[in-house]
């Protein structure tokens, strides 16, 4: 591997694995992590329509720009998985460069209401957005640490501070993924503050509407046009790639950025 070596979770589609490729592209060998190994055999919340995307897929996009990839399969409802995950990335690098915690979990509790979900439902949703995201930190940060030098980018949501237009199903969100997205929005900006001064880059991204995959084949998306602007998975990874690489974005360490506000302020995409 490479020095400069970076993680992306939720990697098989849609913001994870546009950041993946835009990493590649900027010089980092790139380990991919998801539950879908290979495309084609996800499904989507569980039915029988396909849902596209595969870790397979994303590797052959990452070598394709340039970069070293690495598939590793990661359940962010799993606690074991999580642990397995990262025992495999520590055989492949002693220490991560950049971390960039995209995965999310979306279950029944993701999309219900509070009355229709149960305490289990609830879990998962924060052990999959909240949990495994810590467990993961509290892994790759000790070596960045040791280092003076490591990136934490943490994508979270405007669901964990405003208030939704309407109800679940009708242009909002649920309690349960607001409560989870609430939590992890603080997590940056404590990094910053405890770990900041011993080199540690901890950026909060808050993607805004992105259209993804999974929301076209489930129908959402034009729900959630009628509320608000949409950007497409690159454009929030190619702020990602900024962040990462261009010290100009030292000034947001610590701070949330929305992608709204930032996008149309990079520099010129020699892509």
């Amino acid at each position: 591997m490479a020095t400069t070596t970076a993680l992306v979770t939720g990697a098989s589609r849609g913001i994870g694995r546009a950041t993946a490729v835009r990493l590649a592209a900027a010089g980092y060998d790139v380990i991919v992590a998801a539950r879908t190994l290979v495309d084609g055999t996800a499904r989507l919340d569980g039915g029988d329509t396909v849902l596209a995307g595969g870790l397979d897929t994303t590797a052959a996009m990452i070598r394709h720009a340039g970069g070293q990839a690495h598939a590793v399969a990661l359940d962010l409802t799993d606690p074991a998985s999580v642990d397995r995950a990262l025992d495999e990335i520590e055989a492949i690098t002693p220490r991560l460069d950049v971390l960039v915690n995209n995965g999310i979990y979306q279950g029944p509790a993701a999309m219900s209401r509070f009355v229709d979900s149960t305490d289990e439902d609830i879990r998962l949703v924060l052990e999959g957005n909240l949990h495994s995201q810590l467990r993961i930190i509290r892994r790759v940060l000790p070596a960045m640490l040791q280092h003076g030098a490591g990136t934490i980018v943490n994508l979270v949501s405007q669901a964990g501070f405003i208030t939704p237009p309407a109800p679940i199903g009708a242009g909002g969100w649920s309690l349960a993924y607001a409560l989870s997205k609430a939590a992890f929005g603080r997590v940056a900006p404590l990094l910053h503050v405890e770990h900041g001064p011993a080199g540690l880059r901890a950026f909060s991204i808050e993607p805004g509407l992105t259209i993804t995959e999974r929301m076209e084949l489930a129908g959402r998306a034009d729900l959630y046009r009628q509320h608000y602007d949409a950007f497409e998975p690159d454009t929030i990874a190619r702020i990602i790639a900024w962040l990462v690489t261009d010290p100009a974005a030292d000034e947001w360490r610590g701070r949330l950025v929305h992608a709204g506000e930032v996008a149309a302020t990079l520099p010129a995409d020699p892509a």
